[in-house]
């Protein structure tokens, strides 16, 4: 197939929209250098024509699960489709936050960001300091500690528990994961430094990626040295995990009360990956996932600290999650521009079941919606950033925030989740 534009393909516009917004299902010719702005144009007049007061709207295209961001001619050139056979175009409504809300500013690059609390936003910082942010609006508190750069964040609980505080854990790059508690309802004029009550020590490099498990007792953690490390998040000393007691004062000021400060060890060690261990999932109980810099993802066993399936790709790893229906699928992106799914309940393949490469360079995130099974799918692009993307997550349902090497986090809000 070559590239004059006289060169027609034969395609069928199908929808899961509902019936206005339908077109016929009739077999037409449309010229071979449409892009979707073109596709969207004879969209809208089929629609026009069975209903006069048709409101003109941008749709997107999808080919076989994947969104054609490329002209017709030259996606099928690029997926070896042969331009002889009849195009099914599924069109969907176009995915764009209504939205950008004011950047949060930081001081560094804004290297990890959680979204699971619906009031609050955790983000992970290069001055390696965390930051809470209420209704992403401003910082209420700032977690201390670290004396490296922090690489990952999490809520531990993600509500309020019966002590009244909210729960977080950081890694960081100076091999440590801390523990804070941080009150909700502070209101203050300027944000209260927090200090960890708890350090967690035993990695030997960089700590990349945390994952707290579905009952929130336990949590594991990534690292550079290619281990991944399972932590009881409480414990005392008699509990066997905790090594030391120390104190440690709240502030500079040293009138200030002192306050106790435990350090813990890992409880299990799996190993396994060769290389950095760059990203780690907890979906279910017994179940971890993890991805590598070595080319695989691998499932593991927490009863039995066992790995059950691995997966090698040919491409070094950088992020994973889990998602679509019973959570079961797994999505992971690395040093290429292709974000890649697996089905792990499929026996006998190792083979991804989806494939998609709209991104332009190696993919450093990504995340499932919390309650839509399709919501992993690139059908926007958020140009918020001046820099590199380096974190991002869903929050609140529909609204994207995310962190980058321009030192803001930004939020994009208003996303119709259908």
């Amino acid at each position: 197939m070559d590239a004059d534009p006289s060169r027609q393909v034969r395609v069928r516009f199908v929808t899961k929209l509902p019936p206005p917004l339908r077109a016929p299902p009739a077999t037409i010719a449309v010229p071979a250098d449409l892009s979707r702005m073109g596709l969207s144009e004879i969209v809208n007049s089929l629609l026009a024509a069975a209903e006069p007061d048709h409101k003109a709207q941008p749709f997107d295209f999808l080919v076989d699960g994947e969104l054609v961001r490329l002209p017709l001619q030259q996606f099928l050139l690029a997926k070896g489709i042969s331009a002889e056979r009849v195009l099914d175009l599924e069109y969907v409504k176009v995915v764009a936050p209504r939205k950008q809300e004011e950047p949060c500013p930081h001081d560094d690059w804004v290297s990890a960001v959680d979204g699971s609390n619906p009031s609050f936003i955790l983000t992970g910082c290069y001055d390696g300091l965390a930051r809470l942010w209420k209704d992403a609006v401003v910082c209420t508190q700032i977690l201390e500690g670290h004396s490296d750069a922090i690489t990952s964040t999490r809520f531990i609980n993600k509500g309020v528990e019966t002590d009244g505080s909210l729960h977080v854990v950081t890694g960081s790059k100076d091999r440590s994961l801390r523990l804070y508690k941080c009150d909700p309802s502070v209101s203050v004029d300027y944000p209260k430094r927090v200090g960890a009550y708890k350090i967690l020590r035993g990695h030997t490099s960089s700590v990349q990626s945390i994952a707290v498990d579905p009952s929130s007792d336990l949590l594991c953690s990534g690292s550079w040295d290619s281990t991944i490390k399972l932590w009881a998040i409480e414990g005392s000393e008699e509990d066997g995990d905790v090594v030391s007691l120390k104190k440690r004062r709240m502030n500079s000021d040293s009138s200030e009360p002192e306050e106790s400060q435990l350090e813990g060890l890992a409880t299990i060690t799996f190993l396994g990956h060769t290389q950095c261990v760059t990203a780690v999932t907890w979906p279910e109980q017994q179940t971890i996932y993890s991805a590598s810099w070595d080319h695989s993802v691998r499932q593991w066993d927490v009863q039995t600290v066992k790995e059950t399936w691995n997966m090698f790709c040919g491409k070094a790893l950088n992020c994973l999650d889990c998602g679509g229906e019973g959570s079961s699928l797994i999505a992971a992106g690395g040093s290429d521009p292709v974000l890649r799914v697996w089905d792990p309940r499929k026996p006998g393949t190792l083979a991804p079941v989806f494939q998609f490469s709209s991104h332009s360079s190696w993919i450093t995130a990504c995340k499932w919606h919390p309650s839509s099974w399709f919501h992993l799918w690139p059908l926007a692009s958020v140009d918020s950033h001046k820099d590199k993307v380096l974190c991002a997550d869903w929050w609140k349902g529909d609204s994207v925030i995310s962190g980058g090497a321009d030192s803001k986090l930004c939020i994009a809000s208003g996303i119709d989740i259908v």
